[in-house]
């Protein structure tokens, strides 16, 4: 079973927990990811999703002022380097979450996401079909 380590996105987008939610959205639209890395202490804490924008700040009320650090999700586990794409889709469902931080040796080392996870599979599956074709055409 493959690893997610060649599908992680390293070049984390990260920005400090007191911004604004309004600039973490607007760093997403323009940069077209679902997610930017929070730090704190420059050390990476965090998460902050569309959802999280969505559900903690604009269905509560909240201008977009809200720092996100206070919007980001603090219950998400983290994956390492090595996981199984399985052991990931797991968490992401039992989580209700499409984005995991990944860290190596205790240190955050980048991101995946369900698009990522699927790429993935669908990568392993055009492989395990291939081998069949040439197993079957005797080559």
């Amino acid at each position: 079973m493959a690893t997610i380590e060649r599908h992680v996105t390293k070049q984390l987008v990260a920005l400090d927990a007191m911004t604004a939610c309004r600039e973490a959205a607007k760093m997403m639209s323009e940069k077209k990811i679902g997610s930017v890395a929070v730090r704190e202490g420059g050390r990476i804490v965090g998460v902050v999703t569309e959802r999280d924008l969505v559900d903690r700040v604009l269905a509560a009320g909240d201008s977009g002022a809200m720092p996100i650090g206070e919007a980001m999700r603090t219950d998400l586990p983290r994956l390492r380097l090595d996981s199984s794409e399985a052991e990931c889709a797991e968490l992401m469902r039992t989580h209700f979450t499409r984005h995991l931080l990944v860290e190596d040796k205790g240190h955050v080392v980048g991101i995946i996401s369900m698009r990522d996870v699927i790429q993935l599979m669908l990568d392993d599956k055009q492989f395990l079909i291939e081998q069949l074709q040439t197993y079957i055409d005797g080559r």
